[in-house]
């Protein structure tokens, strides 16, 4: 599903010097380097960027920044990793679910305002698959309800949204806070975990910096209750020899879902990943839909073709969340997703020998009749 040795050996000379540097300078935590790499995608992605542990972490420190209560609703989808939900409840706000989109898989923007009440005092699209939410239509919302938007771009870095007047921007760096992970195999992916938020407020810059560090203010003076989630120098240094090549680490899943798109194009019984007319898509995953996906599965398994069910059961139905009262039936596209998708290998290594005997497999499956 992902090549990650194939990609390091292509720098490797610079990711092996990169990560001797900082055994040199025994700076192993909170390093220049973590600066320099916060500097450098702050400039690619033209706002203020804090590094963190994780992705998880990125999303419960935003909320955290942002100072909602137990009680208070957050509005997001049931079709996410459950990251995006388990720090909600971690925080003893209220997950408010509203459907997704059938097509392109993130929230479905026209349901919004029906799921809004007394409580919302924020709204949590997830960027799916590498594609941005529709931001425009969904910030409309949160001016008229006066609520917060803060994105989880975990799997969307580098993706472009395009605002109808023109403006361009980088994913995640359109609501109040932006959310991502480094886990490896993300786009830009470290070689363990790490994450970052994203904001253009340099106030809930340094708030989010202090609750990141135990809620340090200066050190050992602490201003709020904060927590333990530091991007170490090593990921760091790694992730900025990365950062330099992302546009091209994009490009080349672009190709590989091109090459999907082509030869896979005339197979009635599969749906292909649609492209939404407002973002960039950095292929993240490349998912189809198909009702034959547990026995298209097993198939390619059986010819040694990795193949990934993102998710196999949506949050609302997870024995964790069923305290929210939600019931099956209740989110249908959601629903219906678990059952029919299916992601085939993407990554950057993808060769065209590779592509043709997955695209041809995966011919051979529908034309036997299966």
């Amino acid at each position: 599903m992902a090549d990650l040795y194939g990609q390091y050996l292509r720098i490797k000379g610079e990711i092996d010097e990169a990560i001797q540097e900082v055994i040199r300078s025994s700076v192993f935590i909170k390093g220049g380097k973590v600066v320099d790499f916060e500097q450098n995608l702050g400039e690619y992605l033209q706002t203020s960027v804090v590094a963190c542990g994780n992705g998880t972490d990125a999303l419960q420190i935003a909320f955290m920044a942002l100072g909602l209560q137990p009680g208070d609703e957050v509005i997001t989808t049931p079709f996410t990793f459950v990251a995006t939900v388990e720090v909600l409840a971690l925080l003893g706000l209220k997950p408010v679910f509203v459907d997704v989109c059938p097509d392109h898989f993130n929230i479905d923007v026209s349901r919004i305002e029906a799921a809004i009440t007394d409580r919302t005092r924020a709204i949590l699209p997830v960027h799916l698959y590498g594609q941005n939410a529709d931001m425009e239509t969904l910030l409309g919302i949160a001016r008229r309800h006066n609520l917060t938007v803060v994105e989880d771009a975990a799997q969307s870095i580098g993706a472009d949204y395009l605002f109808t007047d023109g403006k361009i921007q980088k994913s995640g760096t359109l609501g109040r806070i932006g959310c991502t992970s480094f886990f490896p195999s993300k786009t830009l992916g470290a070689f363990g975990d790490g994450g970052a938020l994203f904001t253009a407020d340099p106030a809930l810059a340094a708030k989010i910096r202090s609750i990141a560090n135990h809620g340090m203010k200066v050190r050992y003076y602490y201003e709020s209750v904060g927590m333990n989630s530091r991007l170490d120098s090593l990921q760091a240094a790694i992730l900025d020899v990365k950062l330099k090549y992302l546009d091209r680490f994009i490009r080349a899943r672009q190709q590989a879902a091109a090459w999907y798109d082509e030869h896979l194009a005339d197979i009635g019984e599969l749906s292909l990943p649609v492209r939404v007319p407002y973002s960039t898509h950095t292929f993240h995953q490349y998912t189809i839909r198909t009702e034959k996906r547990d026995e298209l599965k097993e198939y390619l398994q059986r010819r040694g073709i990795p193949t990934m069910v993102y998710y196999p059961r949506a949050i609302h139905l997870q024995e964790a969340y069923l305290g929210l009262g939600y019931r099956e039936g209740d989110f249908p596209v959601s629903e219906r997703l678990t059952d029919t998708v299916l992601s085939l290998p993407m990554h950057t290594e993808l060769t065209e020998e590779q592509l043709d005997y997955i695209v041809n497999a995966v011919k051979g499956f529908f034309t036997k009749g299966h």
